[in-house]
């Protein structure tokens, strides 16, 4: 029983990553990398369960604890975003102007086959943002157009995003974040305007694929937001 519950358990945790990965990796579509997610969760349940219940009936805690620990984990991990992500709206795109959203460029030809189109959802979507998410808004940083690009092409380097395009005498700069797991790419317009009193950074981020995002764009926003404030 001891053994069964940590196989279980250590069969979740590759299952676990294979899934996701495998679907980032081109090996199978997403809905695949997606049911391999759900089993690994299932396994990690089934073998928590089973070591604790060997555990408790044979009191000989090593191997048990290590399935306990390990199948814990693997539940842990997505239950941990679920739970970050509650309240979030079924939207895919966030941005600090929705009365005028910052416009995709450069990455119009990367979103020619994406689901959801580059245009901003409207309304309705403006709408579900500001009941969840009414702390994002427009940054205005005391220092002119040229710090302010700077810092905030920095910050986009930080993050790791991949820069698709930076146009400075525009203000404008471009890019495409991937999510770890599934690799999924959502695309982010970074734009600037001059003020009396220093420039306002307007930023937007939006899902290629998918009805909701889990309050991925939402994080990636503040992320940013914060980064740009953060950069010397």
């Amino acid at each position: 029983m001891i053994r069964l519950g940590l196989g279980l358990s250590l069969a979740s945790a590759a299952v676990r990553a294979v899934g996701p990965l495998g679907t980032r990796g081109g090996l199978w579509p997403f809905p695949v990398g997606f049911a391999l997610l759900a089993l690994g969760l299932l396994l990690g349940l089934a073998g928590a369960s089973a070591s604790l219940a060997a555990g408790v009936k044979t009191g000989q805690w090593g191997l048990a604890a290590v399935g306990v620990v390990v199948g814990l984990a693997v539940v842990a991990v997505p239950s941990r975003v679920l739970l970050a992500a509650r309240g979030a709206p079924p939207i895919h795109e966030i941005t600090t102007d929705d009365e005028d959203p910052p416009l995709f460029v450069a990455v119009l030809p990367l979103r020619a086959s994406a689901a959801n189109p580059p245009e901003y959802g409207g309304a309705d979507v403006a709408a579900a943002q500001r009941r969840a998410f009414p702390d994002i808004a427009p940054l205005v940083l005391p220092v002119d157009s040229a710090q302010a690009f700077d810092r905030a092409l920095r910050a986009v380097e930080d993050l790791a995003w991949d820069v698709v395009a930076s146009d400075r005498p525009s203000g404008r700069i471009e890019a495409v974040a991937t999510t770890f797991w599934f690799g999924f790419k959502d695309d982010v317009v970074v734009r600037l305007r001059p003020l009396d009193d220093g420039t306002r950074i307007d930023i937007r981020s939006k899902s290629r694929v998918g009805l909701g995002d889990l309050g991925a764009n939402a994080r990636r926003v503040r992320a940013f937001l914060r980064r740009v404030q953060d950069v010397d």
